[in-house]
C-alpha cells in the first residue's frame, strides 16, 4: 500500500445505551482481519453470513453471531469480549456500528462497510425495536456503564417514529449521517470496500464474487453452491438461531422476528410525497449529491470510488 496514503486517526469517542467505542483502544489487530461495518438494519447479518461462508467454504452450521461479535457493544464488558476474540484461531470478522473517527483505524486490514436508503434502515429498526423484549432493555439500560439516557420503547406509529428518527438524525439510536459520511469519505482508501444493500438484493452472487476478491478469499467452485444457498434470505430465515445475538433471545418472535422480511420500499405505502422528498433533500444536504445518490440507489461511479 502506498506510503503517501493519509489514513483516519481516532478523534472520538462514543457511549450511549449501547456503544463502548473504548474498547477499539485495546484491539490487538491480526494483519487478515475483517472489519464489517455498517448503521444498523443495513445487512448487518447478511454480510457476516456472506463472509463466513467465504471464509469456511460453505460450511454448514456455523455459529456466526458468537464468531463475528458486535465489538463495541457495551454488552458484555470489553475485557470478556476482547479475550474471546483474542482467542480465536480462524480469520476474523468482526463488527462495529461506529462512525470512521471512533475506531482505531489499521492500514492492514479490510474493512467491509454496508449501507442501505434511511427511509429502509427505519422500517427494519421500527421492528428490531418493537419487538424487543424486557430481557434487551435490561442489558442495555441496568448493565453498569451506562452513559447518557436509558433505551425507551418505541411509539406505536411507524411513520412518527420514522419522523422522530429522522428530524433527530438517528433517535433514538444514533446518528445515521454521519455514520455513512463517514465511511463515504474514506472510500478510496485500499482497504475500504463499499457494499449496498440493494445490489445484494439485485445480484447476490456478483457481490459475493466481489467481495470474495477484496478479502483475497479463492472460492472453491465445488462448494459456490452451498455458498450462495447458505446465503439466500430464505435459508437465513430458517436456519436464523446461530446469526443472531444470543439466539434472538431478546426479541419477541425469536431469531426469526431479527431477520425479518429483507425487502425495501415499504415506506413508499405510508409516506406521503412530501416526506419523501424531506428525506431526499436532508440526504443531500448531510451527505453532498453523490453520496445521497449512491445511498438511494447504490449505484456509484469509478470516479467516485477514486476521489480523495
Amino acid at each position: 500500500m502506498s506510503k503517501n496514503i493519509v489514513w483516519p486517526q481516532k478523534s472520538k469517542e462514543l457511549h450511549s445505551n449501547h456503544f463502548d467505542s473504548t474498547v477499539w483502544n485495546d484491539y490487538k489487530f491480526r494483519d487478515d482481519d475483517i472489519i464489517i461495518s455498517t448503521y444498523a438494519k443495513t445487512g448487518t447479518t447478511w454480510v457476516q453470513q456472506i463472509v463466513s461462508q467465504l471464509i469456511f467454504d460453505g460450511e454448514e452450521g456455523l455459529q456466526v453471531a458468537d464468531m463475528s461479535p458486535w465489538l463495541d457493544l457495551r454488552v458484555p464488558p470489553k475485557d470478556v469480549k476482547l479475550a474471546e476474540v483474542e482467542a480465536q484461531t480462524h480469520r476474523r470478522f468482526i463488527k462495529t456500528h461506529l462512525p470512521v473517527e471512533a475506531l482505531v483505524f489499521s492500514p492492514k486490514v479490510k474493512y467491509l462497510y454496508i449501507a442501505r436508503d434511511g427511509r429502509d434502515v427505519v422500517w427494519s429498526l421500527y421492528n428490531h425495536h418493537s419487538t424487543a423484549n424486557d430481557l434487551w432493555y435490561e442489558a442495555l439500560n441496568e448493565t453498569p456503564g451506562l452513559v447518557g439516557p436509558p433505551m425507551t420503547k418505541p411509539v406505536d406509529s411507524i411513520v412518527q417514529y420514522y419522523h422522530e428518527w429522522l428530524d433527530n438524525d438517528g433517535y433514538p439510536f444514533w446518528s445515521f449521517w454521519e455514520n455513512v459520511r463517514s465511511w463515504w469519505e474514506v472510500r478510496h482508501l485500499p482497504n475500504v470496500m463499499l457494499v449496498h444493500f440493494s445490489n445484494l438484493k439485485k445480484d447476490m452472487p456478483k457481490e459475493i464474487l466481489g467481495i470474495a476478491g477484496f478479502l483475497d478469499i479463492d472460492i472453491n467452485e465445488e462448494n459456490w453452491h452451498e455458498i450462495l444457498q447458505h446465503c439466500s434470505f430464505d435459508y437465513m430465515k430458517a436456519n436464523a438461531t446461530p446469526s443472531v445475538p444470543l439466539g434472538g433471545a431478546f426479541w419477541d418472535g425469536g431469531a426469526k422476528q431479527f431477520i425479518y422480511k429483507g425487502v425495501n420500499g415499504r415506506w413508499r405505502e405510508l409516506l406521503n410525497s412530501t416526506e419523501i422528498k424531506k428525506y431526499d433533500s436532508l440526504a443531500v444536504k448531510e451527505l453532498g449529491k453523490e453520496c445521497a445518490a449512491w445511498l438511494t440507489t447504490g449505484e456509484i461511479s469509478e470516479v467516485s470510488l477514486t476521489v480523495q
